[in-house]
């Protein structure tokens, strides 16, 4: 009997998981020892908050991100050719998702293991989904270029992109940043082009709105400093 790689979505930011995640989850995660994680710290944390009782000390995390070797990785995932299941738990939202678990689940499928992901928040399928913008042709970026001229260089392509091919473009910052793209957005693209900034996904302080640039420049912008945010250029 192999194991399996199971996708466990966390929650967007500090709130309820059960508001966000299906009530089934405390019997899957309580039933598996062994995790790719991309932070021990706060995937403990996280799965106390799914079930109380649960005995973290028994658990065996292996701390994934861009300096892990494949063969470390390969010597974790033993554990489910010897039968177990292995869960992957992002930072935040879905595993593999602008993730370093896609590389757990790329091995995964190398290694001819069934890969099970479970329902879950994406701040990306949200944020588009509540942006009023074409949710069939989109492009999700990640981020891009800090430095000039490149990062005024790729909001003009992901503008012509959006304007020329109805695709709607995503990106996203590091959250100290959030404000200063804000200004660059609304100083790069054309005044009719639409802008949808979405914030704080699934809690209390979620904000989402869509306006053209235009009419953004017209009224008080929000504070997202610190602020885990989306940011949509569409047609």
């Amino acid at each position: 009997m192999i194991g399996k790689i199971i996708l466990v979505p966390t929650t967007l930011g500090d709130e309820n998981p059960y508001n966000v995640l299906p009530s089934d989850i405390k019997q899957v995660v309580s039933s598996i020892k062994y995790y790719f994680v991309e932070n021990t710290r706060t995937a403990r944390r996280f799965l106390k908050k799914i079930d109380i009782e649960i005995n973290i000390d028994d658990r065996m995390f292996f701390e994934i991100n861009k300096r892990t070797r494949r063969d470390e990785m390969e010597k974790f995932m033993q554990h489910a050719l010897k039968g177990d299941d292995i869960a992957v738990i992002s930072e935040a939202g879905c595993p593999g998702i602008a993730d370093p678990g896609a590389d757990v689940v790329k091995l995964a499928h190398q290694k001819n293991l069934t890969v099970k992901p479970l329902v879950g928040p994406s701040s990306i399928l949200l944020s588009l989904m509540a942006s009023g913008m074409n949710g069939q042709s989109f492009s999700f970026v990640g981020y891009i270029p800090i430095k000039q001229p490149s990062r005024s260089k790729t909001l003009h392509h992901m503008q012509q992109q959006a304007l020329k091919y109805d695709q709607t473009q995503i990106l996203i910052e590091t959250p100290y940043r959030n404000n200063a793209l804000i200004e660059e957005l609304l100083k790069t693209l054309n005044n009719e082009t639409r802008l949808c900034i979405a914030c704080d996904l699934t809690l209390e302080t979620e904000y989402i709105k869509t306006h053209a640039i235009k009419d953004w420049k017209k009224q008080l912008l929000p504070d997202l400093h610190k602020r885990p945010a989306i940011f949509l250029i569409g047609k």
